[in-house]
């Protein structure tokens, strides 16, 4: 009988592994601001950055990936850009509750076609996520919440 394997490579359990960050990447300031955010944190060595065209698509691979996340309690951030949540709505599809959620344009931010953010904003809320969701453990978001 196959036994799923609950650890990485080098048996790291899980929730100790980095939390994986999937990112919008969409055309405005936030959806570019979200993808920045995930692409420094991953470099950084704070999170493992994953493909959310992936798991819209349905690849099987990185949708196992983002499943299997979930169910050994590995944490995973899911940034979007704006309230239209598409990072979000992407993961329901595949069954999968990020561990934390975040929404740039309600951090203050406007979105805007055509139009970067300036590096000093993208740095404040850079630090919100390292210091305030991937410095603690934290319950993962409440399913029938997210689901709705």
């Amino acid at each position: 009988m196959n036994q799923p394997d609950l650890f990485n490579d080098d048996d790291t359990p899980p929730q100790l592994e980095k939390p994986l960050v999937y990112a919008c990447s969409g055309c405005s300031n936030v959806a570019q601001l979200a993808n920045d955010l995930a692409v420094v944190l991953d470099r950084e060595g704070h999170a493992e950055m994953s493909c959310i065209a992936g798991i819209g698509g349905q690849v099987k691979s990185m949708v196992r990936t983002a499943q299997r996340a979930m169910q050994t309690g590995r944490a995973i951030l899911a940034i979007d850009g704006c309230s239209l949540g598409c990072v979000r709505q992407c993961l329901h599809q595949v069954d999968v509750v990020p561990t934390w959620h975040i929404e740039v344009t309600a951090h203050g931010f406007t979105k805007r076609a055509h139009s970067d953010t300036s590096l000093s904003d993208a740095y404040q809320l850079l630090q919100h996520i390292q210091c305030d969701l991937l410095s603690q453990v934290s319950p993962p978001l409440d399913a029938a919440e997210f689901l709705h």
